[in-house]
């Protein structure tokens, strides 16, 4: 069973900064990407940014330049930095592990963490 906890969201007003932290836990082999989606009310669930495992990173085009993702592979742990924030960041924030167990490999999600950013 692998566990994924979230922490760092909250209020901010419209170009202020905060930072998300994730931590992965429990029985897996090894983790490969780990990322952040969020969901907007009445909206589908969107990519946020993805950091493999080596450090490639990839960004939605709509955070690019804005947020900076990150990773500590020896805390299971993954960053996203966000600078410059919109009301259109405001949602909830979900982290996404993808984990070995055994031979197979699986998606675990936390259970979000809100951003809600005012004008």
């Amino acid at each position: 069973q692998v566990q994924v906890v979230e922490s760092g969201g909250g209020w901010v007003q419209a170009g202020g900064s905060l930072r998300l932290s994730c931590a992965a836990s429990g029985s897996f082999f090894s983790i490969n990407a780990m990322g952040w989606f969020r969901q907007a009310p009445g909206k589908q669930r969107e990519r946020v940014a993805i950091i493999e495992s080596g450090g490639n990173t990839n960004y939605a085009d709509s955070v690019r330049g804005r947020f900076t993702i990150s990773r500590d592979n020896a805390k299971n742990t993954v960053y996203l930095q966000m600078n410059s924030l919109k009301p259109e960041d405001t949602a909830v924030y979900y982290c996404n592990t993808v984990a070995r167990v055994g031979t197979t490999t699986y998606n675990y999600w936390g259970q979000g963490t809100q951003v809600t950013v005012s004008s």
